[in-house]
């Protein structure tokens, strides 16, 4: 009775150590949707995070500094250099973690998902979210 239970078990073993699956890579340089500005994708120790490297068509008039920031120590820091996505993880078939709006100064739940040159990129309060699609720089 015994070996009937030694294939199962070692079947067992090798699902038990299968790898787990993991999203598409995010990390580089990103453009915008509407070619607004490139967003350069990095390591940030344990997870990554996303930082305005360009701002390419500034919007005539509105403000180049993050005016709208919750925290008025930094308002007058520029566009250029902000983290607008922080804390992303790869959970498996795309990458949860936070984005910042300098436009409106809120953080909203985010999940990104590459998917060869394309980056899709939600941005949630509850269960509504809003996307955008952004290329890859060259």
């Amino acid at each position: 009775m015994r070996k009937p239970l030694i294939p199962v078990a070692v079947a067992g073993l090798f699902v038990a150590t299968a790898p787990a699956h993991a999203a598409d890579p995010i990390a580089g340089r990103w453009l915008t949707e509407g070619g607004q500005a490139v967003v350069n994708i990095r390591p940030c120790g344990p997870s990554l995070c996303g930082a305005i490297e360009r701002v390419l068509k500034p919007t005539p008039g509105a403000p180049t500094t993050d005016v709208k920031n919750p925290d008025p120590a930094l308002r007058n820091r520029p566009f250029v250099g902000i983290n607008i996505l922080t804390r992303f993880k790869d959970e498996g078939t795309d990458w949860r973690g936070q984005i910042y709006d300098p436009k409106s100064g809120k953080t909203y739940r985010s999940i990104l998902k590459a998917s060869g040159n394309s980056l899709s990129v939600k941005g949630c309060v509850a269960v509504f979210c809003r996307s955008q699609s952004w290329t890859r720089a060259r």
